[in-house]
């Protein structure tokens, strides 16, 4: 048995504590995995079916298309939330005059019903998550997670170059 994996030989410069990407991945799921469990045994939703939700909200309709862009999120993840929440009603499909191999989505009265109902919580949730940062580190950590999106998709651009 090789001892080339033993801690004390382990390359220097990567420390995985320590590796940003990695604290923003654990962090996310932390706060993700908590509002999951919320959402999920409160009001029988997902994650992408909870941010498909709040993007009607905010955007109103939308083509899947555009939610896939806003949120990052593979296309597969967002067909099937809007599946799940059209079965149960919450969001309808209508036909996309300009691209008939679209369609766009938007809240039902019973979406907009649960949006209201859920958005309480949600925030409530953000605030606890921040309750020991002050507005100056809220504001700070916003603009420095804005930074690194960009920084991402610059590069996640330049490597399809």
């Amino acid at each position: 048995m090789s001892d080339a994996t033993a801690p004390s030989e382990a390359p220097q410069g990567l420390r995985l504590d320590s590796y940003l990407p990695y604290r923003l991945s654990v962090a996310s799921n932390e706060v993700s995995r908590l509002i999951a469990r919320a959402y999920e045994d409160r009001f029988g939703l997902t994650i992408p079916q909870w941010r498909l939700i709040c993007i009607l909200a905010e955007d109103g309709s939308s083509t899947p298309q555009s939610i896939v862009a806003r949120t990052a999120t593979d296309k597969v993840v967002v067909s099937r939330a809007a599946q799940a929440l059209t079965v149960r009603r919450l969001i309808q499909r209508t036909p996309n005059a300009a691209d008939g191999r679209s369609h766009h989505l938007e809240l039902t009265e019973t979406g907009r019903a649960l949006h209201a109902e859920v958005t309480p919580l949600a925030l409530r949730y953000e605030q606890d998550v921040i309750a020991g940062l002050s507005a100056q580190d809220v504001e700070g950590l916003q603009r420095l997670l804005r930074r690194i999106e960009q920084a991402a998709a610059r590069l996640a651009a330049d490597s399809f170059k």
